[in-house]
């Protein structure tokens, strides 16, 4: 089990890397680009997209912990239960960031005709919606465990 748990964490890197690169990129365009009237409306999507990293990343690191966990045996724990509900309340934020970044996002796909910008934020909303529904439903099912675990343990 602990080389599929090392594989898992090393694809949690890689999965970072990229949102970590874009992220790189757009604050290099924030300030070497020449400012222009388009400029304005790219601020406060860049804004969005940089407080969507910060529960992004914890999810990372929770899901890193999860594996950590399962690492140790601990797969069933309060402290597995703690993780998915962080990992929950994370994916959660990042989409409530991105349904509050539509209206935005529209603007700007209807000043440039880009309508794949408003694509490419749909799937990451549906995509953290899924989940953050994937979370729960494993909280769920892991909550229902330790207590079906307890009262086995309490009939022993």
């Amino acid at each position: 089990m602990k080389r599929e748990t090392i594989f898992l964490k090393v694809a949690v890197v890689i999965i970072g890397l990229p949102i970590a690169a874009v992220l790189s990129y757009l604050a290099y365009d924030l300030i070497f680009v020449p400012k222009t009237k388009a400029f304005l409306l790219f601020i406060p999507m860049v804004a969005v997209m940089y407080l969507s990293a910060i529960p992004y990343f914890i999810a990372l690191f929770q899901t890193t912990k999860l594996l950590s966990y399962i690492d140790q045996q601990l797969a069933f724990s309060n402290l597995s239960v703690e993780a998915l509900k962080k990992i929950k309340h994370c994916a959660i934020a990042i989409s409530v960031l991105f349904i509050v970044d539509l209206p935005l996002l529209f603007r700007i796909a209807d000043i440039d005709d880009a309508p794949g910008i408003m694509l490419f934020s749909l799937i990451i909303i549906f995509a953290s919606i899924v989940i953050a529904v994937f979370a729960a439903v494993l909280q769920k099912l892991l909550t229902h465990a330790l207590v079906f675990k307890a009262e086995n343990d309490l009939t022993i």
